[in-house]
Protein backbone atom coordinates (compact mmCIF):
# COMPACT_ATOMS: atom_id res chain seq x y z
CA UNK A 1 0.00 0.00 0.00
CA UNK A 2 1.29 3.47 -0.92
CA UNK A 3 1.24 5.63 2.19
CA UNK A 4 1.66 9.33 2.85
CA UNK A 5 5.01 8.64 4.54
CA UNK A 6 6.21 6.78 1.43
CA UNK A 7 5.11 9.67 -0.75
CA UNK A 8 6.94 12.19 1.43
CA UNK A 9 10.10 10.10 1.27
CA UNK A 10 9.87 9.96 -2.52
CA UNK A 11 9.42 13.71 -2.88
CA UNK A 12 12.24 14.36 -0.41
CA UNK A 13 14.52 12.06 -2.39
CA UNK A 14 13.76 13.98 -5.60
CA UNK A 15 14.76 17.24 -3.92
CA UNK A 16 17.86 16.00 -2.12
CA UNK A 17 19.47 14.25 -5.09
CA UNK A 18 18.91 17.15 -7.46
CA UNK A 19 20.13 19.89 -5.13
CA UNK A 20 23.89 20.09 -5.55
CA UNK A 21 24.04 20.03 -9.38
CA UNK A 22 21.33 22.71 -9.58
CA UNK A 23 23.26 25.16 -7.44
CA UNK A 24 26.44 24.60 -9.41
CA UNK A 25 24.80 25.16 -12.82
CA UNK A 26 25.98 28.08 -14.95
CA UNK A 27 23.33 30.79 -14.93
CA UNK A 28 23.35 31.45 -18.67
CA UNK A 29 23.83 27.93 -20.01
CA UNK A 30 21.74 27.37 -23.16
CA UNK A 31 18.44 25.51 -22.80
CA UNK A 32 18.72 21.80 -23.49
CA UNK A 33 14.99 21.17 -23.74
CA UNK A 34 13.29 20.43 -27.04
CA UNK A 35 10.10 22.26 -27.97
CA UNK A 36 7.26 21.91 -30.45
CA UNK A 37 6.12 24.66 -32.82
CA UNK A 38 4.73 27.91 -31.37
CA UNK A 39 1.03 28.65 -31.00
CA UNK A 40 -0.83 31.70 -29.75
CA UNK A 41 -1.69 31.57 -26.05
CA UNK A 42 -3.13 33.75 -23.27
CA UNK A 43 -5.69 33.28 -20.50
CA UNK A 44 -8.56 34.07 -22.86
CA UNK A 45 -7.30 31.32 -25.18
CA UNK A 46 -7.37 28.86 -22.29
CA UNK A 47 -10.88 29.94 -21.28
CA UNK A 48 -12.08 29.34 -24.84
CA UNK A 49 -10.46 25.88 -24.83
CA UNK A 50 -12.25 25.04 -21.59
CA UNK A 51 -15.63 26.27 -22.85
CA UNK A 52 -15.26 24.05 -25.91
CA UNK A 53 -14.13 21.07 -23.83
CA UNK A 54 -17.13 21.42 -21.49
CA UNK A 55 -19.45 20.41 -24.32
CA UNK A 56 -17.55 17.21 -25.08
CA UNK A 57 -17.55 13.84 -23.28
CA UNK A 58 -14.90 13.47 -20.60
CA UNK A 59 -11.71 11.62 -21.57
CA UNK A 60 -9.18 10.85 -18.78
CA UNK A 61 -5.53 11.88 -19.32
CA UNK A 62 -3.48 9.12 -20.92
CA UNK A 63 -1.11 6.85 -19.03
CA UNK A 64 2.03 5.92 -20.98
CA UNK A 65 2.46 2.12 -21.19
CA UNK A 66 0.69 1.21 -17.90
CA UNK A 67 2.67 -2.02 -17.55
CA UNK A 68 5.95 -0.08 -17.42
CA UNK A 69 4.60 2.75 -15.26
CA UNK A 70 3.34 0.24 -12.68
CA UNK A 71 6.91 -0.98 -12.17
CA UNK A 72 8.02 2.56 -11.28
CA UNK A 73 7.32 2.17 -7.55
CA UNK A 74 8.97 4.08 -4.72
CA UNK A 75 12.26 2.18 -4.90
CA UNK A 76 12.50 2.80 -8.65
CA UNK A 77 11.11 6.35 -8.71
CA UNK A 78 13.55 7.67 -6.10
CA UNK A 79 16.32 7.06 -8.66
CA UNK A 80 14.54 9.04 -11.41
CA UNK A 81 15.76 12.57 -10.66
CA UNK A 82 15.13 15.71 -12.75
CA UNK A 83 18.40 16.89 -14.30
CA UNK A 84 18.91 20.58 -13.37
CA UNK A 85 20.66 21.15 -16.70
CA UNK A 86 17.27 20.46 -18.32
CA UNK A 87 15.18 22.67 -16.06
CA UNK A 88 12.62 24.86 -17.77
CA UNK A 89 13.79 28.51 -17.68
CA UNK A 90 17.12 27.27 -16.33
CA UNK A 91 18.99 29.16 -19.08
CA UNK A 92 18.90 32.59 -17.45
CA UNK A 93 15.59 33.74 -19.02
CA UNK A 94 13.89 33.68 -15.63
CA UNK A 95 14.97 33.67 -11.98
CA UNK A 96 13.26 30.41 -11.00
CA UNK A 97 14.19 27.17 -12.79
CA UNK A 98 11.38 24.63 -13.06
CA UNK A 99 11.93 20.90 -12.70
CA UNK A 100 9.68 18.63 -14.74
CA UNK A 101 8.60 15.55 -12.76
CA UNK A 102 8.19 12.10 -14.27
CA UNK A 103 5.23 9.72 -14.07
CA UNK A 104 5.36 6.66 -11.83
CA UNK A 105 3.19 4.25 -9.91
CA UNK A 106 2.13 7.02 -7.52
CA UNK A 107 1.41 9.56 -10.29
CA UNK A 108 0.67 7.63 -13.50
CA UNK A 109 -1.37 10.27 -15.39
CA UNK A 110 0.35 12.60 -17.82
CA UNK A 111 0.36 16.40 -17.88
CA UNK A 112 1.29 18.30 -21.04
CA UNK A 113 3.87 21.06 -20.43
CA UNK A 114 4.23 24.36 -22.30
CA UNK A 115 6.64 27.29 -22.00
CA UNK A 116 5.09 30.71 -22.64
CA UNK A 117 7.01 33.69 -24.02
CA UNK A 118 4.97 36.77 -24.80
CA UNK A 119 1.78 35.56 -26.48
CA UNK A 120 3.28 32.32 -27.78
CA UNK A 121 3.44 28.86 -26.19
CA UNK A 122 5.63 25.93 -27.19
CA UNK A 123 5.11 22.39 -25.86
CA UNK A 124 8.02 20.70 -24.10
CA UNK A 125 8.89 17.50 -25.95
CA UNK A 126 10.04 14.58 -23.82
CA UNK A 127 13.52 13.09 -23.91
CA UNK A 128 14.90 10.57 -21.36
CA UNK A 129 18.00 12.71 -20.79
CA UNK A 130 15.85 15.27 -18.96
CA UNK A 131 16.21 12.92 -15.97
CA UNK A 132 19.06 11.22 -14.20
CA UNK A 133 18.08 7.58 -14.04
CA UNK A 134 19.74 4.16 -14.37
CA UNK A 135 20.65 3.17 -17.92
CA UNK A 136 18.03 0.90 -19.42
CA UNK A 137 15.56 1.82 -16.67
CA UNK A 138 11.78 2.00 -17.16
CA UNK A 139 11.74 5.71 -18.03
CA UNK A 140 14.01 5.15 -21.03
CA UNK A 141 11.58 2.49 -22.33
CA UNK A 142 8.57 4.82 -22.41
CA UNK A 143 7.50 6.28 -25.75
CA UNK A 144 7.90 10.07 -26.12
CA UNK A 145 4.15 10.42 -26.74
CA UNK A 146 2.25 10.97 -24.54
CA UNK A 147 5.12 12.79 -22.84
CA UNK A 148 5.56 11.06 -19.43
CA UNK A 149 5.48 14.23 -17.33
CA UNK A 150 3.38 14.11 -14.14
CA UNK A 151 3.95 17.57 -12.68
CA UNK A 152 6.43 20.34 -12.02
CA UNK A 153 8.32 22.04 -9.20
CA UNK A 154 9.48 25.65 -8.97
CA UNK A 155 13.03 25.88 -7.66
CA UNK A 156 14.93 28.54 -5.80
CA UNK A 157 17.05 30.80 -8.01
CA UNK A 158 20.46 29.30 -8.75
CA UNK A 159 22.28 32.36 -7.33
CA UNK A 160 20.25 32.45 -4.09
CA UNK A 161 21.04 30.62 -0.83
CA UNK A 162 18.90 27.59 -0.12
CA UNK A 163 17.43 27.43 3.37
CA UNK A 164 17.93 24.17 5.31
CA UNK A 165 18.87 22.26 2.16
CA UNK A 166 15.48 22.60 0.43
CA UNK A 167 15.38 23.83 -3.13
CA UNK A 168 11.75 23.64 -4.25
CA UNK A 169 9.27 26.33 -3.20
CA UNK A 170 6.08 25.34 -5.08
CA UNK A 171 5.01 21.97 -6.45
CA UNK A 172 2.11 20.85 -8.65
CA UNK A 173 1.82 17.07 -8.66
CA UNK A 174 -1.00 14.52 -8.54
CA UNK A 175 -4.62 15.15 -9.65
CA UNK A 176 -5.11 18.90 -8.98
CA UNK A 177 -2.96 19.08 -5.83
CA UNK A 178 -0.38 21.80 -5.25
CA UNK A 179 1.60 23.11 -2.29
CA UNK A 180 4.13 25.78 -1.38
CA UNK A 181 6.55 26.66 1.41
CA UNK A 182 6.52 29.33 4.10
CA UNK A 183 9.49 31.23 5.52
CA UNK A 184 10.93 28.04 7.05
CA UNK A 185 11.17 26.63 3.52
CA UNK A 186 9.21 23.47 4.21
CA UNK A 187 6.14 21.90 2.62
CA UNK A 188 3.14 20.83 4.69
CA UNK A 189 -0.53 21.57 4.04
CA UNK A 190 -1.68 21.02 0.44
CA UNK A 191 -4.26 22.80 -1.69
CA UNK A 192 -6.14 21.62 -4.76
CA UNK A 193 -8.26 23.09 -7.53
CA UNK A 194 -11.67 21.97 -6.20
CA UNK A 195 -13.12 19.42 -3.80
CA UNK A 196 -16.06 17.39 -5.09
CA UNK A 197 -18.41 15.59 -2.70
CA UNK A 198 -15.87 15.28 0.10
CA UNK A 199 -17.23 13.43 3.13
CA UNK A 200 -20.68 12.55 1.79
CA UNK A 201 -22.27 9.35 0.49
CA UNK A 202 -21.79 10.32 -3.17
CA UNK A 203 -18.39 9.10 -4.46
CA UNK A 204 -15.74 11.82 -4.37
CA UNK A 205 -14.22 12.87 -7.68
CA UNK A 206 -10.64 14.05 -8.19
CA UNK A 207 -10.33 15.99 -11.46
CA UNK A 208 -6.85 16.41 -12.94
CA UNK A 209 -4.71 19.24 -14.14
CA UNK A 210 -3.98 17.96 -17.65
CA UNK A 211 -2.05 20.92 -19.15
CA UNK A 212 0.36 23.46 -17.66
CA UNK A 213 1.59 26.65 -19.36
CA UNK A 214 4.36 28.53 -17.53
CA UNK A 215 5.62 32.08 -17.99
CA UNK A 216 8.35 33.89 -16.04
CA UNK A 217 9.38 37.51 -15.67
CA UNK A 218 13.06 38.46 -15.93
CA UNK A 219 13.67 39.47 -12.29
CA UNK A 220 13.42 38.09 -8.77
CA UNK A 221 10.54 40.43 -7.97
CA UNK A 222 8.56 39.37 -11.04
CA UNK A 223 5.94 36.66 -10.56
CA UNK A 224 5.84 33.22 -12.08
CA UNK A 225 2.56 32.75 -13.93
CA UNK A 226 1.21 29.25 -14.34
CA UNK A 227 -1.92 28.46 -16.35
CA UNK A 228 -3.66 25.12 -15.86
CA UNK A 229 -6.48 23.21 -17.51
CA UNK A 230 -8.61 21.19 -15.09
CA UNK A 231 -10.62 18.26 -16.43
CA UNK A 232 -12.89 15.70 -14.76
CA UNK A 233 -16.12 13.78 -15.33
CA UNK A 234 -18.29 16.53 -13.77
CA UNK A 235 -16.22 19.68 -14.19
CA UNK A 236 -13.72 21.46 -16.43
CA UNK A 237 -11.85 24.64 -15.55
CA UNK A 238 -9.31 27.29 -16.51
CA UNK A 239 -6.86 28.44 -13.81
CA UNK A 240 -4.26 31.17 -13.61
CA UNK A 241 -1.74 31.18 -10.74
CA UNK A 242 0.37 34.32 -10.29
CA UNK A 243 3.03 33.26 -7.78
CA UNK A 244 5.42 35.43 -5.77
CA UNK A 245 8.35 34.12 -3.74
CA UNK A 246 9.11 36.49 -0.89
CA UNK A 247 7.92 36.24 2.68
CA UNK A 248 6.78 32.66 2.24
CA UNK A 249 4.78 32.18 -0.97
CA UNK A 250 1.82 34.14 -2.29
CA UNK A 251 -0.50 32.89 -5.03
CA UNK A 252 -3.13 35.04 -6.77
CA UNK A 253 -5.55 32.52 -8.31
CA UNK A 254 -8.23 33.21 -10.91
CA UNK A 255 -10.50 30.36 -12.01
CA UNK A 256 -13.44 29.75 -14.34
CA UNK A 257 -15.36 26.50 -13.92
CA UNK A 258 -17.83 24.86 -16.31
CA UNK A 259 -20.12 22.31 -14.68
CA UNK A 260 -20.69 19.19 -16.80
CA UNK A 261 -22.84 17.36 -14.25
CA UNK A 262 -24.52 18.54 -11.03
CA UNK A 263 -22.17 18.36 -8.04
CA UNK A 264 -23.78 17.90 -4.63
CA UNK A 265 -20.97 19.60 -2.71
CA UNK A 266 -18.40 21.74 -4.53
CA UNK A 267 -15.56 23.00 -2.34
CA UNK A 268 -13.74 26.16 -3.47
CA UNK A 269 -10.14 26.77 -2.39
CA UNK A 270 -9.87 23.40 -0.65
CA UNK A 271 -6.95 22.63 1.64
CA UNK A 272 -5.85 19.20 2.84
CA UNK A 273 -3.72 18.40 5.87
CA UNK A 274 -2.88 15.85 8.54
CA UNK A 275 -3.90 15.97 12.19
CA UNK A 276 -3.45 12.99 14.50
CA UNK A 277 -3.26 14.51 17.98
CA UNK A 278 -2.06 17.65 19.80
CA UNK A 279 -1.82 18.95 23.35
CA UNK A 280 -5.63 19.01 23.46
CA UNK A 281 -6.22 15.30 23.91
CA UNK A 282 -4.17 12.30 22.84
CA UNK A 283 -7.18 9.99 22.67
CA UNK A 284 -6.35 6.45 21.59
CA UNK A 285 -2.93 7.41 20.16
CA UNK A 286 -0.14 5.17 21.45
CA UNK A 287 2.74 7.09 19.87
CA UNK A 288 5.59 8.36 22.08
CA UNK A 289 5.76 11.83 20.51
CA UNK A 290 3.94 14.65 22.34
CA UNK A 291 2.12 15.91 19.22
CA UNK A 292 1.80 14.83 15.59
CA UNK A 293 0.17 17.17 13.06
CA UNK A 294 0.83 19.31 9.98
CA UNK A 295 -1.90 21.76 11.03
CA UNK A 296 -3.46 22.34 14.45
CA UNK A 297 -6.49 24.54 13.78
CA UNK A 298 -8.76 26.54 11.49
CA UNK A 299 -8.66 30.35 11.57
CA UNK A 300 -11.57 32.35 10.12
CA UNK A 301 -12.11 36.06 9.58
CA UNK A 302 -15.82 36.80 9.19
CA UNK A 303 -17.46 39.56 7.21
CA UNK A 304 -18.39 41.43 10.41
CA UNK A 305 -14.76 41.50 11.51
CA UNK A 306 -14.93 38.66 14.06
CA UNK A 307 -12.00 36.24 14.21
CA UNK A 308 -12.68 32.58 15.04
CA UNK A 309 -10.29 29.79 16.03
CA UNK A 310 -11.36 26.14 15.82
CA UNK A 311 -8.76 23.62 17.11
CA UNK A 312 -8.61 20.45 15.04
CA UNK A 313 -9.87 17.23 16.63
CA UNK A 314 -9.24 13.56 15.84
CA UNK A 315 -12.92 12.66 15.94
CA UNK A 316 -14.13 9.11 16.62
CA UNK A 317 -16.20 9.27 13.43
CA UNK A 318 -16.20 11.32 10.22
CA UNK A 319 -17.44 14.80 11.12
CA UNK A 320 -18.36 17.84 9.02
CA UNK A 321 -18.51 21.23 10.76
CA UNK A 322 -20.08 24.20 8.94
CA UNK A 323 -19.40 27.89 9.61
CA UNK A 324 -21.84 30.03 7.60
CA UNK A 325 -21.16 33.67 6.74
CA UNK A 326 -22.16 36.04 3.95
CA UNK A 327 -18.77 37.63 3.38
CA UNK A 328 -15.72 35.75 4.62
CA UNK A 329 -12.59 37.90 4.62
CA UNK A 330 -10.38 34.87 4.99
CA UNK A 331 -9.95 31.32 6.29
CA UNK A 332 -7.23 28.75 6.47
CA UNK A 333 -5.44 25.84 8.09
CA UNK A 334 -2.85 27.02 10.59
CA UNK A 335 0.14 25.42 12.28
CA UNK A 336 0.49 27.73 15.31
CA UNK A 337 2.61 25.55 17.58
CA UNK A 338 6.21 26.28 16.53
CA UNK A 339 8.05 24.63 19.43
CA UNK A 340 10.27 21.68 18.47
CA UNK A 341 9.98 20.23 21.99
CA UNK A 342 6.25 19.80 21.41
CA UNK A 343 6.92 17.34 18.54
CA UNK A 344 10.44 15.86 18.95
CA UNK A 345 10.31 14.65 15.36
CA UNK A 346 13.05 14.78 12.72
CA UNK A 347 10.50 15.83 10.07
CA UNK A 348 10.14 19.15 11.95
CA UNK A 349 6.39 19.59 12.22
CA UNK A 350 7.03 22.99 13.85
CA UNK A 351 8.26 24.28 10.46
CA UNK A 352 5.08 23.37 8.57
CA UNK A 353 3.49 26.44 6.95
CA UNK A 354 0.03 27.88 7.47
CA UNK A 355 -2.19 28.29 4.40
CA UNK A 356 -4.58 31.26 4.33
CA UNK A 357 -7.24 32.02 1.70
CA UNK A 358 -8.38 35.59 1.02
CA UNK A 359 -11.47 35.70 -1.25
CA UNK A 360 -11.36 38.50 -3.84
CA UNK A 361 -14.73 39.95 -4.86
CA UNK A 362 -18.16 38.82 -3.76
CA UNK A 363 -18.43 35.06 -3.38
CA UNK A 364 -22.02 35.25 -2.17
CA UNK A 365 -23.55 33.32 0.69
CA UNK A 366 -21.87 30.14 1.77
CA UNK A 367 -20.00 28.40 4.55
CA UNK A 368 -16.51 27.30 5.40
CA UNK A 369 -16.77 23.54 5.89
CA UNK A 370 -14.31 21.42 7.87
CA UNK A 371 -14.11 17.67 7.30
CA UNK A 372 -12.34 15.67 10.03
CA UNK A 373 -11.70 11.98 9.36
CA UNK A 374 -10.64 9.61 12.17
CA UNK A 375 -7.06 8.43 11.91
CA UNK A 376 -4.60 6.24 13.79
CA UNK A 377 -1.44 7.31 12.01
CA UNK A 378 0.33 10.31 10.47
CA UNK A 379 0.48 8.77 6.98
CA UNK A 380 -3.05 9.89 6.08
CA UNK A 381 -4.28 13.35 5.14
CA UNK A 382 -7.49 13.37 7.18
CA UNK A 383 -8.41 17.08 7.22
CA UNK A 384 -10.21 18.94 4.41
CA UNK A 385 -11.21 22.62 4.59
CA UNK A 386 -13.05 24.51 1.83
CA UNK A 387 -15.71 27.11 1.11
CA UNK A 388 -19.08 25.82 -0.18
CA UNK A 389 -21.69 28.07 -1.78
CA UNK A 390 -25.32 28.00 -0.62
CA UNK A 391 -26.36 28.07 -4.29
CA UNK A 392 -26.73 24.61 -5.86
CA UNK A 393 -24.87 24.12 -9.13
CA UNK A 394 -26.28 22.41 -12.19
CA UNK A 395 -25.01 21.22 -15.54
CA UNK A 396 -24.14 24.13 -17.80
CA UNK A 397 -23.32 26.57 -14.98
CA UNK A 398 -20.22 28.76 -15.37
CA UNK A 399 -18.59 29.84 -12.09
CA UNK A 400 -15.91 32.50 -11.66
CA UNK A 401 -13.81 32.89 -8.50
CA UNK A 402 -10.66 34.71 -7.54
CA UNK A 403 -8.68 34.40 -4.31
CA UNK A 404 -5.22 34.67 -2.82
CA UNK A 405 -3.40 31.88 -1.02
CA UNK A 406 -0.75 32.94 1.47
CA UNK A 407 1.71 30.28 2.66
CA UNK A 408 3.28 31.66 5.83
CA UNK A 409 4.91 30.37 9.01
CA UNK A 410 2.49 32.37 11.16
CA UNK A 411 -1.07 33.70 10.88
CA UNK A 412 -0.92 36.16 7.96
CA UNK A 413 -4.08 38.21 8.58
CA UNK A 414 -3.84 41.59 10.35
CA UNK A 415 -5.31 42.24 13.76
CA UNK A 416 -4.55 43.18 17.35
CA UNK A 417 -6.54 40.41 19.00
CA UNK A 418 -4.69 37.84 21.10
CA UNK A 419 -4.64 34.37 19.57
CA UNK A 420 -5.52 31.04 21.13
CA UNK A 421 -2.29 29.04 21.31
CA UNK A 422 -3.35 26.01 23.34
CA UNK A 423 -6.48 24.01 24.16
CA UNK A 424 -6.22 21.37 26.88
CA UNK A 425 -8.87 18.98 28.18
CA UNK A 426 -9.03 16.91 31.34
CA UNK A 427 -11.34 15.58 34.01
CA UNK A 428 -13.33 18.30 35.77
CA UNK A 429 -13.52 19.36 39.46
CA UNK A 430 -11.54 21.68 41.70
CA UNK A 431 -7.84 20.85 41.81
CA UNK A 432 -7.16 18.37 44.61
CA UNK A 433 -10.76 17.15 44.79
CA UNK A 434 -11.83 13.73 43.45
CA UNK A 435 -12.02 13.83 39.65
CA UNK A 436 -15.49 13.99 38.15
CA UNK A 437 -16.76 11.33 35.74
CA UNK A 438 -19.20 13.88 34.29
CA UNK A 439 -17.49 17.28 34.28
CA UNK A 440 -14.94 18.09 31.58
CA UNK A 441 -12.25 20.67 32.31
CA UNK A 442 -11.10 23.01 29.53
CA UNK A 443 -7.92 25.08 29.79
CA UNK A 444 -7.36 27.70 27.06
CA UNK A 445 -4.33 29.93 26.58
CA UNK A 446 -4.46 33.25 24.71
CA UNK A 447 -1.29 35.07 23.73
CA UNK A 448 -0.94 38.65 22.50
CA UNK A 449 0.62 42.03 23.22
CA UNK A 450 -2.54 43.52 24.72
CA UNK A 451 -2.02 41.92 28.14
CA UNK A 452 1.29 43.67 28.73
CA UNK A 453 -0.32 47.11 28.36
CA UNK A 454 -3.19 46.55 30.81
CA UNK A 455 -3.20 47.69 34.40
CA UNK A 456 -2.14 44.81 36.67
CA UNK A 457 -5.50 44.94 38.42
CA UNK A 458 -7.53 44.97 35.19
CA UNK A 459 -8.24 41.28 34.71
CA UNK A 460 -9.78 40.13 31.40
CA UNK A 461 -13.35 38.88 31.69
CA UNK A 462 -14.41 35.51 30.22
CA UNK A 463 -17.31 35.39 27.75
CA UNK A 464 -18.57 31.78 27.52
CA UNK A 465 -21.39 30.26 25.47
CA UNK A 466 -22.65 26.68 25.17
CA UNK A 467 -25.36 25.03 23.12
CA UNK A 468 -26.23 22.84 26.14
CA UNK A 469 -25.07 22.27 29.69
CA UNK A 470 -23.65 24.51 32.41
CA UNK A 471 -20.27 26.02 33.34
CA UNK A 472 -18.58 26.00 36.74
CA UNK A 473 -15.15 26.53 38.33
CA UNK A 474 -14.34 29.42 35.97
CA UNK A 475 -10.86 30.87 36.57
CA UNK A 476 -8.99 33.55 34.55
CA UNK A 477 -5.33 34.03 35.44
CA UNK A 478 -2.07 35.29 33.94
CA UNK A 479 0.54 32.77 32.93
CA UNK A 480 2.18 31.23 36.01
CA UNK A 481 5.61 31.63 34.40
CA UNK A 482 5.25 35.42 34.31
CA UNK A 483 4.73 35.78 30.54
CA UNK A 484 2.93 39.15 30.34
CA UNK A 485 1.50 38.27 26.94
CA UNK A 486 -0.27 35.08 28.06
CA UNK A 487 -3.58 34.62 29.89
CA UNK A 488 -5.25 31.36 30.78
CA UNK A 489 -8.89 30.55 31.31
CA UNK A 490 -10.12 27.36 32.97
CA UNK A 491 -13.70 26.14 33.22
CA UNK A 492 -15.63 22.94 33.80
CA UNK A 493 -18.52 21.88 31.60
CA UNK A 494 -21.41 19.67 32.64
CA UNK A 495 -22.71 18.59 29.20
CA UNK A 496 -25.99 17.24 30.60
CA UNK A 497 -26.25 14.53 27.97
CA UNK A 498 -24.21 12.55 25.49
CA UNK A 499 -24.85 14.56 22.31
CA UNK A 500 -22.13 16.91 21.00
CA UNK A 501 -21.92 20.37 22.58
CA UNK A 502 -20.87 23.54 20.71
CA UNK A 503 -18.76 25.92 22.80
CA UNK A 504 -17.51 29.48 22.32
CA UNK A 505 -15.14 31.55 24.44
CA UNK A 506 -13.24 34.83 24.29
CA UNK A 507 -11.72 37.26 26.76
CA UNK A 508 -12.90 40.87 27.00
CA UNK A 509 -12.27 44.03 28.96
CA UNK A 510 -15.07 46.55 29.51
CA UNK A 511 -17.08 44.94 26.68
CA UNK A 512 -14.14 45.15 24.26
CA UNK A 513 -12.98 41.84 22.82
CA UNK A 514 -9.31 41.25 23.57
CA UNK A 515 -8.98 37.85 21.92
CA UNK A 516 -10.26 35.95 18.95
CA UNK A 517 -13.22 33.66 19.65
CA UNK A 518 -12.40 30.03 20.38
CA UNK A 519 -15.03 27.60 19.03
CA UNK A 520 -15.12 23.89 19.78
CA UNK A 521 -17.36 20.86 19.33
CA UNK A 522 -17.12 18.64 22.40
CA UNK A 523 -18.33 15.04 22.37
CA UNK A 524 -19.03 14.04 26.01
CA UNK A 525 -17.22 11.11 27.59
CA UNK A 526 -18.32 7.77 26.22
CA UNK A 527 -17.14 6.14 29.45
CA UNK A 528 -16.08 7.32 32.93
CA UNK A 529 -12.72 9.10 33.15
CA UNK A 530 -9.89 7.26 34.85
Amino acid sequence: MITRRTLLKLLAAVQAVGLAPALAKAEDAPSRLSFGPPSRFDFETLQAMVADLAGKPYAPPPIPDPAIVKTMNFDVAKHIIPDPDHALFGDGRGPYPISLLAVGELFPKTVRMFAVTGDEAREVLFKPEYFKSPAGGPLSRLAPTPAPFAGLELLQAYDKPVLRGHEGWARFLGASYFRAVGEADQFGVSARAVAQNSGIAIPEEFPDFTHFWVSEGPGDDDPVTLYALLDGPSIVGAYRFIMHRGRGTTMDITMRLHIRKPIERLGISPMTSMFWYSETVKGAATDWRPEVHDSDGVAMWLGNGDHLWRPLIDQDKLTISKFPDAGFRGFGLMQRDKNYDHYLDAVFYERRPCCWCEPVGDWGKGSVQLLEIPTDNEIYDNIVLSWVSDTPNKAGDVLDYRYKLLWRDTDPFPGKLALCVATRLGAGAVQGAPRSTVLRKFVLEFKGAFQATRDADAKPEPVLETSRGTFSNIVVEPSPDGDLGLWRIQFDLDPQGSDPVDLRCHLAFQDEALTETWVYRYVPFASPVR
